[in-house]
């Protein structure tokens, strides 16, 4: 455990281990009414939240005190507020925000072939299986598991089974991915995650580096206008992106997968006043010439892909973090 003392002295200090690090169920009564969350705590300095409402996605993401987890002025609504007939095509651009939003598993990007925005799966309410706290485990962890169905009659679908691991007094989550191909007929996996990652974490000066090369930046936000959105192949077994300051100044993000199952990288960003926010996408497959999906072969009823991904904060923040200068703006005086 990063910076713990064992479990069995913890034990003799507090009344409850939950004072150190803990998995809390909780229900949000603002705009995300009817929503159900956990909220971990992890003891070393990284908090976030996990909606079972929307996909078991991570909806906030706090380092040392200070919010990164990019979030939408709409809130944390439940699906069913924001779905009708006339904006299916673009239900995701309504209910995009927080820190990860799953897309897929029937399409990613733009709508297409009846298929909305990033696919059906997104915001899909899962089902929770289990969660808690394992301090008996050789490396101590916070846990939860469930499953989301994405399925219509005649369209077939898919299920996401997820655990999701925040190891105790770390700094890193894992997500443990499983998709299924449900239904009589064959059908492609495609998978698109999409990390909104937003101020201070975005600022002047932050630099996006895929496997020690730099895609983007520095940035100097805010900027004039939203910035197409790009892509990378990932060459190796194993892919990592960092989105953070040049040296040590300020909150870095980490972000590992598996490039077997997620062989490309898909940046977005709109930095404009009232935005703010950088995405980071790693993806299943290619993107063709006119944005539309490459060719995606399918797999049979039964058959699964399997997704990894950590993610792992880094460096220092306080209060300067907020000052106008570190923002990249001077300040008031007089």
């Amino acid at each position: 455990m990063s910076g713990l003392a064992e479990p069995a002295f913890l034990r003799r200090l507090v009344g409850d281990l939950r004072q150190i690090a803990s998995v809390r169920r909780i229900l949000l009564a603002d705009a995300g009414a009817d929503n159900e969350a956990l909220a971990f705590s992890t003891g070393g300095g990284l908090d976030f939240w996990v909606t079972a409402g929307r996909m078991l996605d991570v909806a906030t993401l706090s380092w040392r005190g200070v919010q990164i987890g990019w979030q939408s002025p709409a809130g944390l609504c439940p699906r069913a507020l924001r779905c009708s007939d006339a904006d299916r095509d673009r239900l995701f651009n309504r209910g995009f925000g927080g820190f990860l939003n799953t897309c897929g598993f029937d399409h990613i990007r733009q709508p297409a072939g009846g298929r909305p925005l990033h696919g059906s799966a997104p915001f899909t309410p899962a089902r929770l299986i289990s969660f808690g706290e394992n301090w008996d485990a050789e490396d101590p962890v916070l846990y939860c598991e469930g499953e989301a169905v994405i399925w219509a009659y005649g369209a077939g679908g898919h299920r996401l089974r997820r655990r999701i691991e925040a190891p105790i007094g770390g700094a890193t989550l894992r997500i443990r991915d499983t998709v299924e191909v449900i239904g009589p007929e064959p059908a492609p996996v495609m998978a698109l995650y999409h990390f909104n990652i937003g101020y201070p974490a975005i600022r002047a000066g932050t630099e996006v580096i895929l496997g020690g090369r730099p895609v983007a930046g520095p940035l100097a936000p805010p900027e004039e206008e939203a910035a197409p959105s790009s892509i990378y192949p990932v060459s190796s077994a194993s892919a990592s992106c960092r989105v953070g300051p040049a040296g040590s100044d300020g909150p870095a993000i980490e972000i590992h997968w598996r490039a077997d199952t997620l062989p490309w990288l898909q940046l977005w960003r709109d930095l404009r006043p009232g935005s703010g926010v950088l995405s980071v996408e790693p993806c299943s497959l290619g993107r063709l010439p006119d944005g539309a999906n490459a060719p995606s072969a399918p797999l049979d009823p039964g058959e699964m892909t399997h997704f990894a991904i950590d993610v792992a904060l880094r460096g220092e923040t306080n209060a300067d973090a907020l000052s106008p200068q570190k923002a990249g703006r001077p300040s008031k005086t007089g």
